[in-house]
């Protein structure tokens, strides 16, 4: 047997040589603004924006912390720089169907002004036109017009009454109205003198009256006519008064937008709606009062001459970048907002607010994909959006149709723009798979690294991004030692001795505290000590369930054995995530053998408590034996396997290695050592693959080893293709130098169950025979007198069966 050596204490940690570099502190650095080794991400981006085709927007992929949106939004504002300034946007009343504003696209900066030259224009109009019908020519017309209806009106009662005169018979005007009574010498006869009257005469007065009273019914009938075209003349009048006072006014405004033919469309409608209308302007001379609060600046009549200036660009400089935080709907599309009035919600144009396209359009809009998921009806909206190319603004009752009542429906504006995405992998994949038109919407993934190759040169780019973010922080400059104990915890945090992270929310984060300990030692840099202070404290603060766990296995409260050997137990090593803290602590893994059908039962998914890769892990040591001892006989061996005192749920294979230790332990009687631990993965040819969380798993076995007194003998058996994810705390690599500590790397299920029991594995000779004595040989026999019994039980069965048949007579 060839005995496996430890690892060296130079394999478990790969240093940072602060010999590399050539500076004092980080403050002496040029600034790196560009992210580390994100090649990939950074052309899918160029491509993306720079790819101007429908439906290339970018979904920027990768968890939070890497520093995607700082390093897209950057890109983004340094392109959009020298992109055009895009169009302001109003809207503004539609006089033909005022349900439906209507949208005014101005050239950037043109829409402040036209909002002021409209005010202007109102305002001008309200003193000019005021003015113009309290002028004597209009007071003259207006004056000769009444007087020309009275004329008319008493030409005629005058004509009839002197008709009536000729006949003795007189025209009275009274409050009721017109009369007739016959008269005598000029003098109206009373009832008695009419009395006195000859019956011819009366006859003949009563003839008289009915015709008369006739032609009055036809006179009295033509005054309302009369009174129409008085009226008539009046309006023609005021519209030629009001057409004088407007039409310079409003020729000077359209002067200014002469290349707009929208808006002159919209002015000559507002020169039409004014002549109509200006009455309005003639009783808002003097503005009225509110019930409550200050005085109104303008009469709701007015109101409809306003311009509701939506988007502004007058002060912008290029396309704009525009990130929505709170992506809600009525956010995104914008929203038509309501007002009291005398206990009534009423709208208007003017009450149309923009949403986030609206903002963006023309430019850029960036949003996290988890609010806008997270927002009922968002994400529909935004879609809509893109694949129309039109904003339309209408509340989610209409949409729905959960309401009925009349509000406004606001023109679309076209749209165009990009939309950036930012999310975890998880909600790209799960979007492009169950909805098919985010991959024609999202064309572009932009796919950003966790970690990157760990080098010479990339040291030297990650000192210079270290010290850029001390001066972006305002921090202490950190020398080179502090920088290159950085990027040693880099590593160690994505459990890489050969990589490093890009996380840089957890890479500011340490720098901050270890300025903040810094500074409370007196230092002017940052040092390496500040760096290892601000680790141990990251992790003091997050250690307490960890503390508890190893208190419970030193007080006995869980069993762990350290020394001695035990046969068919082993120690697995199990890794715990609490938030941003892993951990890791043995866990005493037990295996029983037995006379079976060739099953190996996981007491942990029979109970519901282990997950589908560990019970996978399971099943393939039935295999291993199968395909290693029982090729060319039937397995008959029943084995069972427990994770003691777990009360939790066991994920992972990691553990099917230790697994396989503790069954071949069983069978084979050999005791495992109990003072190593182990760890690795198991294929059906007895394999060793590598794991996760390795670091973690060694220095949680070791420090119950440390607490218990190392003597020497204790160590952890791990996969050897994760000797390059090692980098251990520097307490373990001491003991390893000290030799109070090994790390044994296993390629195979013979090297760990040598190990584990210091008894050769035994290799197969050409007949396929084991040396005597070895582990393997054991094993085999064990499983051959297994098979041995079956076989005899199984006879003795059928002998039983057959005796109990009966007799054929």
């Amino acid at each position: 047997m060839k005995k496996l050596e430890p690892l060296a204490p130079e394999a478990l940690y790969r240093r940072c040589d602060p010999g590399q570099f050539s500076f004092t502190t980080t403050a002496e650095l040029a600034d790196h603004m560009e992210i580390i080794g994100q090649d990939r991400a950074v052309q899918a981006v160029r491509f993306g924006v720079g790819i101007k085709r429908e439906g290339y927007n970018l979904f920027a992929l990768g968890p939070t912390g890497l520093g995607k949106h700082t390093f897209i939004r950057r890109f983004l504002e340094s392109q959009a720089a020298a992109e055009p300034l895009p169009a302001d946007w109003c809207y503004v009343n539609d006089f033909g169907e005022p349900h439906r504003p209507k949208a005014l696209r101005l050239p950037a900066g043109g829409g402040a002004r036209f909002r002021e030259d409209m005010a202007q224009l109102v305002e001008e109009l309200r003193v000019a036109i005021p003015a113009a019908f309290d002028s004597d020519e209009y007071r003259l017309r207006a004056e000769r017009l009444d007087a020309d209806f009275n004329e008319r009106q008493e030409k005629a009662l005058k004509e009839l009454g002197e008709e009536a005169s000729r006949h003795d018979i007189a025209l009275l005007h009274t409050p009721t109205g017109f009369s007739f009574a016959p008269m005598k010498k000029g003098e109206v006869l009373g009832s008695e003198e009419y009395g006195k009257l000859p019956k011819e005469q009366q006859d003949k007065m009563v003839q008289l009256v009915a015709a008369l009273e006739a032609k009055l019914e036809k006179i009295l009938r033509k005054i309302p006519r009369w009174r129409k075209e008085r009226r008539e003349k009046h309006k023609a009048l005021n519209r030629e008064v009001g057409m004088a006072a407007v039409a310079h006014l409003i020729d000077e405004v359209k002067e200014a937008y002469a290349g707009e033919p929208e808006v002159l469309a919209y002015l000559d409608g507002v020169n039409q709606d004014v002549v109509d209308n200006v009455d309005d302007f003639r009783k808002s001379q003097e503005r009225p009062a509110a019930l409550f609060g200050p005085p109104q600046e303008e009469t709701d009549s007015l109101r409809r001459y306003r311009v509701n200036l939506l988007v502004d660009h007058g002060n912008s400089k290029g396309a704009p970048v525009v990130f929505e935080d709170n992506p809600t709907y009525q956010n995104l599309v914008g929203r038509v907002e309501h007002m009291s009035q005398l206990g009534t919600l009423v709208t208007d144009f003017t009450l149309i607010k923009p949403g986030a396209l609206h903002r963006a359009n023309g430019g850029y809009l960036l949003i996290d994909v988890y609010k806008l998921l997270s927002q009922p009806f968002a994400w529909e909206g935004l879609k809509r959006a893109l694949n129309s190319r039109k904003i339309s603004i209408e509340s989610l009752g209409q949409a729905y149709s959960l309401i009925s009542t009349v509000s406004l429906e606001p023109e679309p504006i076209p749209l165009d723009l990009k939309v950036i995405l930012f999310g975890d992998r998880l909600y790209y994949y799960l979007l492009h798979h169950y909805d098919p038109e985010f991959q024609e919407l999202f064309k572009v993934a932009a796919d950003f690294e966790e970690q990157v190759d760990r080098s010479a040169g990339n040291d030297l780019l990650y000192a210079r991004l270290i010290g850029t973010l001390a001066r972006q922080e305002g921090l202490l400059p950190l020398d080179r030692e502090a920088v290159a104990r950085v990027i040693e915890q880099t590593a160690r945090s994505v459990g890489d001795a050969e990589k490093v992270s890009t996380h840089m929310e957890s890479l500011t984060d340490l720098l901050r505290e270890a300025d903040h300990w810094a500074r409370e030692a007196g230092r002017g840099a940052v040092d390496r000590h500040a760096v290892e202070r601000a680790i141990a404290q990251q992790i003091r603060r997050a250690d307490r369930v960890r503390d508890r766990m190893h208190e419970a296995i030193l007080r006995g409260t869980v069993l762990i054995d350290t020394e001695g050997a035990r046969v068919g137990q082993v120690n697995g090593l199990s890794v715990l995530e609490l938030g941003n803290f892993a951990f890791a602590q043995p866990t005493r893994i037990t295996a029983t053998t037995r006379l079976g059908d060739g099953n190996v039962v996981d007491i942990e998914r029979e109970v519901n408590l282990g997950g589908a890769i560990h019970s996978k892990g399971v099943l393939i040591l039935s295999a291993f034996f199968a395909a290693r001892y029982a090729k060319n006989r039937p397995l008959s061996l029943s084995g069972s396997l427990v994770f003691e005192q777990t009360y939790g749920g066991v994920e992972g294979d990691s553990a099917s290695l230790a697994e396989l230790c503790a069954l071949l332990s069983s069978l084979s009687a050999v005791p495992l050592k109990q003072s190593l631990a182990i760890t690795g993965s198991v294929n059906q040819q007895g394999e060793v693959q590598a794991i996760g969380g390795v670091n973690e798993k060694i220095e949680g076995f070791y420090d119950i080893c440390r607490a218990r007194g190392l003597n020497g003998g204790q160590g952890v058996l791990i996969p050897g293709s994760n000797i390059k994810h090692l980098m251990l705390r520097a307490d373990v690599v001491e003991a390893v130098r000290q030799g109070k500590f090994q790390v044994y790397p296993v390629r195979t299920v013979d090297e760990a169950i040598e190990l584990l029991t210091g008894a050769a594995a035994g290799e197969p000779d050409a007949a396929g025979h084991y040396p005597a004595g070895s582990i393997n040989q054991r094993v085999s026999a064990r499983i051959a007198s297994l098979s041995e019994m079956k076989q005899k039980y199984a006879g003795l069965a059928r002998a039983r069966n057959k005796g109990k048949e009966p007799k054929s007579r």
